[in-house]
């Protein structure tokens, strides 16, 4: 027998023995983020998507957008009970409570791969709407605080400081009556502008932060609608429209205030620091942002949408999930995020990056939000939160249109959510 025939004869041999190896599959995860598709932030996700694949060739990310924060828990929910559960959804911080009593995400403690580092490497201020019972559900991703945007020609036409916004209450109301400009009884430029659709409840938690009360416990069990704070904040959004006349009347929309600001027709709004970016691109005038003025303290509440993880995963899709949230939120990325859109970079870390320390000092009202941490406070979030914050909306919207004095509109919603929350305690 030749040499040629006994390795032909191993050959064959080796080949019956041996079981057949298949090239592994890659682990796919569906990735459901909040946004409108086609919109330029899908752009930027759509990019990390592929940057991540690259470095990791095992793991494939299947992007799906899924509309506005409520569309977008509705779809996560009904799909989750159809069997059908994304891998990992970015979802608004306040649907924790929600995510854990429907039992269908788990918390990041128990994935592999996670360790207390990570989880504490964020702001304290977003780990707030982020921990419960001693977990960690979310993982701060596209978060924010409210700010303040100013008109800087509209305050030199006024007689104002343009690098000096209002720093208090009172400044504000002053700064609101020089700043809004009357023809007879028209006005062509209000003085502030608050929205009240959409987060009308976030807005109003701005005010009552300053106003030094919490509006509901850690547990998400408790309310605290009818505290005389509360009502203080309330009647102080009230008198910019019915008092002093400095604020434009009736439900003001979320989504057209920064457009009323490139019009030119306030001169000073709230809105998310997650605008910054639209402002920066579109407003044709020099403009300020600034921490929004105290009342008795300083204070925003932190907003925004975290990363969460279904409990449907698969092992090793939790495997992925776990180091696609860490590529997401690695320091360099985070700044880059912060950046491209305006939310605020996630943890300190990638505030001391080079790339953001340029940005910051090229662009020093990229740092506001930032800065303003300190004294942010956790966003309304309890059990049966949507219900929970319809209460208030609706309060806050009563009395705002006048339908409603603002004690017993505040007392109505507490007992509303009282109702709710009994069962949870």
């Amino acid at each position: 027998m030749t040499r040629r025939m006994a390795l032909g004869g191993l050959a064959a041999s080796t080949l019956i023995a041996a079981p057949a190896v298949r090239a592994q599959a890659p682990v796919e995860l569906t990735f459901n983020y909040p946004v409108a598709v086609g919109g330029p932030i899908t752009k930027v996700i759509d990019g990390y998507c592929a940057d991540f694949e690259k470095e990791n060739p095992g793991i494939k990310i299947k992007p799906v957008y899924t509309g506005s924060y409520q569309d977008s828990i509705t779809k996560a929910l009904t799909a989750a009970k159809g069997g059908d559960a994304p891998d990992v959804a970015v979802l608004l911080s306040t649907d924790m409570f929600t995510l854990i009593d429907e039992g269908v995400v788990v918390s990041w403690d128990e994935l592999p791969g996670v360790d207390k580092a990570w989880t504490d490497s964020f702001y304290p201020g977003f780990m707030e709407n982020s921990r419960t019972g001693g977990k960690t559900w979310g993982i701060p991703f596209q978060r924010s605080t409210i700010v303040m945007y100013y008109n800087k020609d509209a305050f030199k036409a006024a007689g104002l400081d343009p690098e000096t916004p209002p720093k208090n209450w009172a400044q504000q109301i002053e700064y609101a009556q020089k700043l809004t400009v009357r023809q007879g009884d028209n006005v062509t430029q209000w003085g502030i502008q608050i929205p009240s659709s959409g987060f009308p409840y976030w807005l109003f938690q701005a005010l009552t932060t300053q106003a030094d009360v919490r509006l509901m416990n850690a547990e998400g069990n408790r309310t605290f609608y009818d505290d005389p704070k509360v009502a203080e904040a309330l009647n102080y959004w009230r008198d910019l429209v019915t008092k002093y006349k400095v604020h434009p009347p009736g439900i003001v929309e979320w989504g057209t205030t920064p457009r009323d600001f490139f019009e030119k027709k306030v001169a000073m709004m709230w809105t998310t620091t997650g605008n910054l970016t639209n402002v920066r691109a579109n407003a044709k005038f020099p403009f300020g942002v600034a921490m929004l003025p105290a009342g008795k303290k300083p204070g925003s509440p932190t907003g925004g949408g975290n990363l969460y993880v279904f409990k449907a995963a698969s092992a090793t899709k939790r495997e992925a999930a776990v180091k696609f949230a860490k590529f997401l939120t690695a320091p360099e990325r985070a700044a880059q995020w912060g950046i491209d859109t305006g939310y605020v970079a996630v943890s300190p870390a990638a505030w001391e990056t080079k790339k953001m320390k340029d940005y910051v000092a090229g662009f020093p009202p990229a740092a506001v939000a930032r800065d303003q941490l300190p004294s942010a406070v956790a966003e309304l979030s309890t059990h049966e939160n949507q219900r929970v914050t319809q209460a208030l909306n609706n309060a806050l919207q009563a009395v705002l249109t006048g339908q409603k004095e603002t004690q017993p509109a505040l007392a109505a919603a507490q007992a509303e959510a009282e109702r709710i929350l009994r069962s949870y305690r």
